[in-house]
């Protein structure tokens, strides 16, 4: 059935057909009004940001990665290693440098002593005479090296009464003897005494003057003080 619209007091009747064309120029118009809302080029809208889309990772990607990881790690591991091995060789080298320097320099003083003892030794033998005067003399100047007291006063006195003199005098018939350590040389030590008390830098050889005496008067020195404290046999 048509329908009435009013046009300035008029109706106006519309069939099927006028509606339809109704129809379409209110769709056109919705169309219009739809494109006033998108804005011009360049222009911003405030709508929401669409969701970001999920990323998918292939399992070969995630393997690349982690070899990729794991060999930077392994690389860095060799460089700390290659480090500390570089420094612990220097070390080393260093050590046996010091080693070697501390060795020649024992070596070097080794050596300058041999031959100051050596000199020493040639030096007092030409110094002193081959007697009972040159004999003390002798001793007193190793004695006083060694820090063992006695004066040429004391050890002569000492050397008169035992053996008068002389270096070559042996006693067979006290307690030493009778027990199988007679006492000997100018001082008459028995050997056990002479073993113990014997001074570097004389010979060992209780017969020998000088070692006799050194060697008497280091006991003495031990037991009494000084040869200058004893006035008997000791």
């Amino acid at each position: 059935m048509p329908k009435n619209i009013f046009t300035r007091g008029r109706s106006i009747s519309l069939n099927r057909k006028h509606r339809i064309v109704a129809a379409g120029v209110g769709t056109l118009g919705a169309v219009a009004v739809a494109l006033t809302a998108v804005p011009a080029s360049g222009q911003t809208t405030t709508s929401e940001a669409a969701p970001t889309a999920k990323v998918a990772y292939s399992t070969k990607q995630i393997q690349d990665v982690h070899a990729g990881v794991t060999g930077q790690l392994a690389g860095a591991s060799q460089k700390v290693a290659a480090i500390e091995a570089k420094q612990e060789a220097a070390a080393k080298k260093e050590t046996a440098a010091k080693k070697a320097a501390a060795e020649k320099a024992a070596a070097e003083r080794e050596a300058k002593q041999s031959a100051s003892r050596s000199a020493e030794r040639t030096e007092v033998k030409k110094s002193y005479p081959n007697n009972l005067d040159g004999w003390i003399r002798e001793a007193r100047a190793i004695m006083k090296k060694h820090g063992i007291p006695g004066s040429y006063e004391g050890i002569h006195r000492n050397i008169m009464r035992e053996s008068s003199g002389n270096p070559k005098a042996i006693n067979n018939w006290d307690i030493n003897a009778i027990n199988g350590i007679p006492s000997k040389g100018l001082l008459q030590v028995i050997p056990p005494t002479f073993e113990a008390y014997h001074v570097p830098g004389t010979p060992k050889n209780i017969w020998d003057p000088v070692a006799n005496i050194v060697a008497a008067c280091n006991y003495a020195a031990d037991k009494y003080g000084t040869m200058d404290n004893v006035d008997s046999a000791y």
